[in-house]
C-alpha cells in the first residue's frame, strides 16, 4: 500500500513539474495571441499573420531553456486541438444546402490542385514535403490547413520553415485575393450565387472569405461561407489518405516518426462534426468552441514564430513563392472554368 502511495504521488510530481515546464513558453504565446486579436480588431489587421510575425520577431524565447518546453507544446499539441475543434463548424447539412453539383466541384477541386502542386513543384526544385503543404494550404483553408498538415509531415531540418513560409504566403495572397476576386466576379459576368460560390472555392483563409462574399452582398457572403465550410470539411479525408500514404512510405529503421494511420486531431475533428450533424447543438456551445478554436490556432501559430529563425525562412526563397503564387492561380481558374458548365443548384443559404 505505502509503495502504491508513493508511486502515485511520484507520478503527480512529475506531472506538475511537467506543467510548470509547458507554463513560460505557452504564456508568451498566449501573450502574442492576445495582441495580435486585439489588433487585428480595432485596425483591421490579419490576426493569424500578426501571431505569426510577432513570433517571430521573439524567437529568441523559442531557446530559452524555460521557455522551450512550452513553445514546442504549443507549436505542435495545441495546434492539433485547435484543429479538432474546427470540427463543431461542419454538418452534414451543408451537402443539401448547397446541392451536389457543388459539393462535386469542391471534392474534385482538392486533390486536383493538390495533384497540381505535386507535379509542378518538380519545376520549382520541391519535393513532395513542401509541394504537399503549399498545394494543401492552397486547396483546402490557408492558414489552418497548413498547420494541420505540417503536423502529420515527417519532419526534418527545415519543416517549421517551410510552415512558416507558407502560413505567410498563403495569407497574403489570400488578402489579395479578398480584393480583387469579388471585381473579378463581377467582370466576368457571375450572378450571386455564382459569385459566392467562386469565392468560397478560391480563397485560402476562412475570415478574408467572408470579408469577399459580403463585400458583394449577404447572398454571396453566405454562399461562399458555406462552400467555404466545405472545403474545411475536407481536411479531414486528406490528412487520413496523406498519413496513410506516409506511412507506407516511412522506413521503420529510420529516426523518422512513423506517423499513425489517423492522428488523433483528425479523429476528434469527425467526431465533432459528425456531433453537429446528429443532433442541434446550442448556438452559445457552437460561439464557444469556435471562440476557442481560433484562440487556440492564434496560439500555435505564435508558438510556431517563436520557433523560427528569419534567416532561415528566408532561404526557402522565390521558388516557394512562384510555387503557391501557381497553385493560387491554378485553382482559380479550374473554379471559373467548371463554374461556366455547372448546372448549378444552390437551394438555400439561410
Amino acid at each position: 500500500m505505502r509503495d502504491r502511495v508513493l508511486t502515485v504521488t511520484t507520478d503527480i510530481s512529475r506531472r506538475v513539474t511537467w506543467l510548470q515546464q509547458l507554463v513560460p513558453g505557452l504564456l508568451i504565446a498566449w501573450v502574442i495571441a492576445l495582441a495580435s486579436q486585439f489588433i487585428s480588431e480595432h485596425y483591421g489587421a490579419l490576426a493569424m499573420l500578426l501571431a505569426l510575425l510577432f513570433g517571430i520577431s521573439l524567437n529568441f524565447f523559442g531557446d530559452h531553456p524555460e521557455c522551450s518546453e512550452g513553445v514546442s507544446f504549443g507549436a505542435r499539441s495545441v495546434l492539433r486541438l485547435g484543429v479538432a475543434l474546427l470540427g463543431l463548424r461542419i454538418s452534414f447539412d451543408m451537402i443539401w444546402t448547397l446541392g451536389w453539383p457543388v459539393v462535386g466541384l469542391v471534392v474534385a477541386m482538392v486533390p486536383t490542385t493538390i495533384a497540381f502542386g505535386l507535379i509542378v513543384s518538380q519545376f520549382f526544385g520541391f519535393k513532395f514535403r513542401f509541394a504537399f503543404l503549399s498545394a494543401g494550404a492552397v486547396a483546402i483553408c490557408g492558414a489552418s490547413a497548413a498547420i494541420a498538415i505540417a503536423a502529420i509531415l515527417p519532419k526534418d531540418a527545415k519543416s517549421e520553415d517551410r510552415l512558416v513560409f507558407t502560413v505567410v504566403g498563403v495569407t497574403l495572397l489570400s488578402t489579395f485575393a479578398m480584393i480583387t476576386y469579388p471585381m473579378f466576379s463581377q467582370y466576368v459576368g457571375f450572378n450571386d450565387q455564382t459569385a459566392g460560390i467562386y469565392l468560397g472555392a478560391t480563397i485560402h483563409d476562412v475570415a478574408q472569405v467572408v470579408g469577399a462574399g459580403f463585400s458583394i452582398s449577404p447572398e454571396p457572403g453566405e454562399t461562399a461561407t458555406l462552400v467555404k465550410l466545405l472545403r474545411v470539411a475536407m481536411l479531414a479525408p486528406v490528412i487520413v489518405v496523406v498519413s496513410l500514404l506516409l506511412r507506407g512510405r516511412t522506413d521503420p529503421a529510420t529516426d523518422i516518426e512513423r506517423p499513425p494511420v489517423i492522428p488523433v486531431f483528425v479523429l476528434g475533428f469527425l467526431a465533432l462534426a459528425t456531433l453537429n450533424s446528429a443532433m442541434v447543438l446550442p448556438e452559445v456551445l457552437l460561439t464557444f468552441v469556435a471562440t476557442g478554436s481560433q484562440w487556440l490556432l492564434l496560439t500555435a501559430i505564435a508558438a510556431v514564430g517563436l520557433k523560427t529563425k528569419p534567416a532561415e525562412v528566408l532561404k526557402v526563397g522565390r521558388a516557394a513563392a512562384g510555387l503557391l503564387a501557381v497553385e493560387t492561380l491554378f485553382l482559380a481558374v479550374f473554379v471559373a472554368v467548371a463554374l461556366s458548365v455547372l448546372p448549378l443548384d444552390v437551394t438555400s443559404t439561410h
